[in-house]
């Protein structure tokens, strides 16, 4: 295995870097001012971003959300890891599983608890089966969509926006 190495986002350099090589890794990114918004929320303290490197080269990144979006985790000042991305050639490296492991200890000094919100259809297959490798259980509040309760018998669209949240103890008590 490789040599993986986080580190947190902190210049406009690497915003600029992130936005340049998502443009060129994905179709669906459109290059603008992700990046760098993202920075602003790293340096007012409401988001964490991890960037992995794999022996030198800018594999993916991860965040943390200091102050979710989504209502349960709002209202229990519950950190939400957010947006998974590792490169598809990087992939299979333990490097989300490093990411992953930096931001529970980051969640862990100001939380007992760390959470995330999954997609459900079939692209979202790896990411559904590492987090409950992880001990990443359902908070049971069903699923959403754009952070609302589906109610039964409502329609939806089965897009990103489709979540399934999960919530893990970083005690190990759930």
């Amino acid at each position: 295995m490789g040599a993986i190495l986080t580190k947190k986002l902190t210049s406009m350099e690497e915003a600029d870097l992130l936005d340049r090589v998502f443009s060129e890794q994905y179709r669906w990114y459109r290059p603008g001012e992700y990046f760098r918004n993202c920075l602003i929320e790293n340096i007012s303290g409401s988001r964490i971003t991890l960037i992995a490197y794999y022996e030198g080269q800018l594999a993916g990144c991860c965040h943390l959300l200091i102050n979710s979006q989504y209502p349960f985790f709002k209202d229990h000042q519950i950190p939400e890891i957010n947006d998974l991305n590792v490169f598809p050639e990087f992939r299979r490296k333990k490097i989300a599983s490093a990411m992953f492991d930096e931001l529970e200890i980051i969640a862990a000094t100001s939380s007992r608890f760390i959470g995330l919100g999954v997609g459900l259809y079939k692209d979202y297959g790896h990411a559904q089966k590492m987090y409950t490798s992880r001990g990443y259980v359902m908070d049971g509040n069903g699923i959403t969509y754009k952070n609302v309760p589906v109610e039964p018998g409502n329609s939806v669209m089965v897009d990103d926006d489709l979540l399934l949240y999960l919530i893990k103890d970083l005690e190990g008590n759930l």
